[in-house]
């Protein structure tokens, strides 16, 4: 199994703090049977401004690390980028550090909104030759009550990521039943875990195909799982057709 988003690099985000947070991350993929993980630090959040060349020592220090432990994973390199306006000026400059230097590129939205010009960055990702990712769409609230800009963006050549614990309600309801939209509609591409300890914030990715094969069927339970892997060979991934979500009208109970 891949797990192509995680925040196992210790000390320079709001993962694993130290070391032997890492090690006990890694040994929790391991036992989950993850066999390769990408190393995602978030990246122009307001918060954290983890560049390309530090990413890829510090996956470099865990590999060696995982190694002398003999825990049985690869880390690989990666970046979550909040969207801004300087994304390709920030490629080019070789700030941005796509998955494993392949053509997919992590872009996250705000929590509560979309900004206005995220169609327009999307586009220009994908002219400067990026695939772009955007990450956990399913909590950001802008798209759970606007789910058609979603579907738009899809259909304009973006990808999107789900987070395994939100397929199996760990953000609570209202999450995992648009999370579940979501693959109904065709409207993500990955699984990933987004992992950042191995307590409140866990991996949950043997949980979450578990209920996506019983939920969806083995069809789209192995193309996420191949999904993963042709990402980090850079190949084509799978994707059907998109729909749109048709939000419920809720009924007016009037008095007459």
């Amino acid at each position: 199994m891949i797990d192509i988003h995680s925040h196992i690099l210790p000390g320079i985000d709001d993962g694993a703090q130290t070391e032997e947070d890492s090690l006990e991350m890694a040994r929790e993929a391991a036992a989950q049977g993850i066999t390769t993980i990408i190393a995602t630090p978030h990246h122009r959040n307001g918060k954290y401004d983890n560049k390309r060349g530090s990413i890829m020592r510090d996956v470099d220090i865990l590999n060696e690390l995982l190694v002398r432990e003999d825990i049985p994973l690869i880390v690989l390199p990666g970046q979550e980028t909040r969207i801004n306006g300087d994304m390709v000026e920030d490629i080019n400059s070789g700030e941005l550090l796509s998955l494993n230097d392949s053509k997919y590129l992590f872009v996250e939205f705000p929590s509560a909104h979309v900004p206005r010009y995220s169609s327009q960055m999307l586009f220009d990702l994908q002219v400067a030759g990026y695939t772009p990712i955007i990450v956990h769409p399913e909590r950001n609230q802008e798209l759970i009550e606007h789910p058609n800009k979603l579907y738009e963006f899809v259909r304009n050549g973006a990808l999107t990521q789900v987070t395994a614990a939100s397929i199996v309600g760990k953000f609570g309801k209202n999450i995992k039943t648009f999370s579940h939209q979501l693959i109904e509609a065709n409207l993500t591409h990955f699984v990933a875990s987004d992992a950042h300890n191995t307590t409140s914030r866990g991996f949950s990715m043997q949980e979450a195909f578990r209920e996506v094969k019983s939920e969806f069927g083995t069809d789209y339970f192995y193309m996420f799982m191949e999904n993963g892997q042709l990402l980090i060979d850079n190949q084509n991934v799978n994707r059907l057709e998109p729909s749109s979500i048709r939000k419920k009208k809720k009924k007016f109970l009037g008095l007459f």
